[in-house]
């Protein structure tokens, strides 16, 4: 009876032990998976940190120069000829004849001025050239006369000799009284305003009865003739290039009022020197326009086809970066470190630039890098970086 007593005893014993082992076992479980949990959360926070830390930048490759890419300037049209015709004489204008976008020829009557003033002064000139005129007669006359009796010793020498001597005087009076008269004829001849050759009328500042004073710095001209069959084309091109411009070289005009079309130019001179203030050489280009397509004076954007430099690529202007070095951009390097390089900038074109040295199309360039961004630093790409060449090149 003592035996199952103590059986009875025991028996529960075992079994609460048993049960507390494996609730202490589940317990165990719980925290550890707790514990492995928030490890796991808070190395991923930490992972997701420096992530989040890492900048994510888009990389491109630098694109070399093509044989096409050419240097576009602004250019200004001019007449082959372009003359103002001033008054050469005063007066009123009495009559035009030709107005503005009149063709004229050489020769061809544009105005006739009246010119009372210089009419009169034209009579008195004649007037006085006949009575030197006169004058002169008697004084030769004269002078006959007293030589021949010089030869019978009726006269002295002296006396002959002031007769002569008369004679030459009215003589040049003569002279002096008929350069008077032809300087009147020839400004007579100004009184009608003819075109100087084969041209256009640009301009007429001129209506009739309008007092028209000769020599007035102020004066605007009554006419202006171009001459628009050739046409030159200024540009100033600048030092950088100013070496690749040759006599004879082609180049192509554009001008706003005709959309898609393109005119041929030859470079016919150039300045041969560089500008102070522009920095620049000036070149001068030479067409024809025969079908007046082009007009004088209006703006053309001139295209030059210049060879690819060895060496020079081409960046968009968001990769450069403004260092206390100069002009930097920074380079992904294999193991994705930024690696950052001072460039030389050989042109500026607005939205892209032109670089000589420091990169080359081997390159993967950081497209819109941060301010912040240093040497060394860790990046990462936003997309592979053929998607990204692929878009810079297209």
């Amino acid at each position: 009876m003592h035996s199952s007593h103590e059986a009875l005893r025991h028996r529960p014993q075992k079994g609460l032990k048993r049960a507390g082992i494996i609730a202490l076992a589940i317990a165990v479980t719980i925290v550890a998976a707790g514990l492995i949990s928030r490890g796991l959360a808070s190395r991923q926070l930490a992972q997701q940190t420096v992530a989040d830390a890492t900048p994510v930048v888009d990389v491109i490759s630098p694109k070399t120069t093509r044989q096409d890419d050419g240097l576009t300037l602004p250019g200004q049209v001019q007449a082959d000829d372009n003359a103002v015709i001033h008054a050469r004489v005063s007066g009123y204008l009495k009559h035009w004849y030709v107005d503005i976008g009149a063709q004229v020829k050489t020769g061809q009557l544009l105005a006739d001025i009246d010119t009372p003033e210089l009419d009169q002064q034209l009579e008195q000139a004649k007037a006085n050239m006949a009575t030197a005129a006169a004058n002169q007669g008697l004084a030769k006359t004269t002078a006959e006369r007293w030589t021949n009796l010089l030869a019978r010793d009726a006269v002295s020498k002296q006396e002959t000799d002031e007769k002569t001597g008369d004679y030459a005087a009215k003589t040049a009076l003569v002279q002096a009284a008929k350069a008077e008269v032809d300087r009147l004829n020839a400004l007579e001849s100004f009184k009608r305003i003819v075109a100087p050759f084969d041209g256009v009328v640009t301009a007429r500042n001129t209506d009739i009865g309008q007092l028209i004073a000769a020599g007035n710095p102020a004066d605007p001209g009554l006419f202006t003739v171009a001459k628009v069959k050739r046409l030159r084309i200024y540009v100033h091109v600048p030092q950088a290039y100013s070496a690749q411009i040759k006599v004879g070289q082609t180049a192509e005009l554009s001008v706003p009022e005709y959309p898609g079309r393109t005119f041929q130019a030859k470079v016919a001179t150039t300045s041969g020197a560089i500008g102070v203030q522009s920095g620049a050489v000036l070149v001068e280009l030479q067409m024809d326009n025969a079908d007046n397509a082009l007009k004088p004076g209006e703006y053309t954007q001139v295209a030059f086809a210049l060879p690819p430099e060895k060496g020079v690529v081409r960046l968009p202007a968001s990769a450069l970066l403004l260092r206390p070095g100069g002009m930097t951009v920074a380079v992904l390097d294999p193991q994705g470190y930024v690696r950052l390089k001072t460039v030389k900038v050989q042109r500026d074109m607005g939205s892209t630039v032109e670089i000589a040295s420091g990169v080359d199309g081997s390159d993967r360039v950081i497209n819109n890098p941060p301010d912040s961004l240093e040497d060394g630093e860790p990046v990462r790409l936003s997309q592979p970086a053929s998607a990204s060449t692929s878009k810079q090149e297209g």
